[in-house]
């Protein structure tokens, strides 16, 4: 039986609908998101990347005085952390942010640095740093290259775009060139498989919402059991042994980011219209994205693509072939992908205050220009950083400067970078159109409900 009409079923006796937070699974063990804790922000699992002295060397690439890393560790920490869009580590990290992680090859082989997960699912707002909140500032490409160039080595040939803007990841591309080397048995291939997959750069979701959802990934179509396809990452490196090794050290992770809870709206909220607002929630919202509070209910829906009217590109570009090759390997024993295509899953909206830029690809900069899609711009510039002085607490988001023309091409890179332009490929802010029907004062109270989720 397909998974979609499994689900439906579900939803018909009621079972889905057993507790706020959904789960197929019996209550959390605290033990195991401890330990799941413990093992993500105290570990790395991939052998070094990078010299230790490619950190510290990154600087004299940026084209002006960057702080000396040996004379003022902290200055220089600031001032990389703002070049790539990193933030502090709320746990010890030695000084590094929160997504480089030092590594160490076994049997006292060299020593270096390392990405771990938190690259992309660790972010900050306000100045707070949060272990699964998305990393909306992040240009990857900029930190990999810069990092590369930084250890004297030559650039890797590029085979599709990371990131065309700040906050934009393409994690999907990097599961699929991986998986391509590997047979079934995840030995290694001397040729790529072609897969056909072509898949555009999305904004990073937090974790907070798995632990409500039934399904996850964009496209609703992997069980939220899987621990499995989380652990995809590590074909740049892993055998199959050794990622059986490592599967119930990532059961405990997975525990933990289930465990996780959005952070509370910093700000006043005007009760008046947040009451109001529930209303307009209640009559326009609770079909896709579920009720909230004690006894809240999320209906785990996928939405048709004809329905949401989203940018189709992520849905379309997972091709029948990777689908069926993932699923003949033991990534999908337990948890197979379902093989139907049907739209985008309409996700919960616990912390959505902190969430933004909106819709799956990030097009979208505000609640406000969300529920009014006139509103949308085609290119805008994202601020510098998620401090809360360009946060904007009436439209919610980020404060943004819309962007008339292209970016020059003499404009350098990194500057570029914080242009988001919605004519890319996969970055269009259509659809959602949803709001639209509501008058401006609904909007209004409609956002202030939201701020309370």
């Amino acid at each position: 039986m397909r998974r979609r009409s499994r689900i439906r079923g579900l939803i018909a006796t009621g079972i889905l609908l057993l507790s706020p937070s959904w789960s197929f699974s019996d209550s959390p063990d605290p033990a195991a998101i401890e330990r799941g804790r413990q093992a993500l922000t105290s570990t790395g699992y991939l052998k070094p990347a990078w010299s230790e002295a490619a950190y510290g060397r990154a600087g004299a690439l940026w084209g002006q005085n960057a702080p000396a890393a040996e004379l003022s560790a902290e200055a220089y920490a600031a001032a990389f952390n703002q070049r790539y869009g990193m933030h502090s580590a709320p746990f010890p990290n030695g000084g590094l942010p929160m997504g480089l992680r030092r590594a160490g090859e076994s049997g006292g082989g060299k020593s270096g640095v390392q990405i771990d997960c938190m690259v992309c699912h660790g972010g900050s707002i306000g100045g707070t740093s949060y272990v699964g909140l998305g990393n909306s500032t992040l240009d990857l490409r900029a930190l990999l290259y810069d990092l590369t160039q930084a250890d004297n080595r030559r650039l890797p040939p590029s085979l599709f775009h990371l990131n065309t803007a700040r906050g934009t990841m393409n994690a999907g591309m990097i599961s699929v060139v991986l998986l391509s080397m590997r047979n079934s048995d995840l030995s290694m291939r001397k040729f790529p498989l072609a897969l056909g997959a072509n898949l555009p750069e999305l904004d990073v979701p937090p974790w907070w919402h798995l632990g409500r959802k039934a399904t996850m990934y964009y496209d609703g179509r992997t069980d939220a059991r899987s621990v499995r396809s989380i652990m995809q990452f590590f074909l740049a490196e892993k055998s199959l042994e050794e990622l059986k090794e490592l599967e119930p050290t990532f059961r405990d992770i997975h525990a933990y980011m289930k465990s996780l809870k959005p952070p509370k709206y910093p700000f006043t909220v005007d009760e008046v219209k947040a009451e109001r607002g529930k209303t307009v929630f209640s009559k326009n919202c609770v079909k896709c994205h579920g009720t909230y509070g004690p006894d809240g209910q999320y209906p785990n829906r996928i939405v048709e693509l004809a329905v949401i009217g989203t940018d189709p590109a992520r849905a379309h570009g997972l091709s029948d072939r990777l689908v069926a090759h993932y699923n003949t390997t033991w990534f999908a024993e337990e948890y197979p992908a379902d093989l139907e295509k049907i739209g985008y899953q309409a996700p919960p909206l616990d912390g959505i205050w902190a969430t933004a830029p909106y819709l799956h690809n990030g097009s979208v900069p505000t609640l406000a220009a969300l529920l009014k899609s006139a509103d949308r711009p085609a290119r805008f510039k994202r601020p510098p950083s998620t401090g809360f002085e360009h946060y904007d607490q009436v439209g919610v988001g980020w404060k943004f400067d819309v962007i008339t023309d292209p970016p020059s091409p003499s404009l350098p890179p990194h500057e570029a970078q914080f242009i988001y332009d919605t004519s890319r490929f996969g970055l269009g802010n259509g659809g959602h159109r949803f709001g639209d029907v509501l008058s401006d004062d609904e909007r209004a109270d409609l956002i202030e409900f939201l701020k309370t989720l």
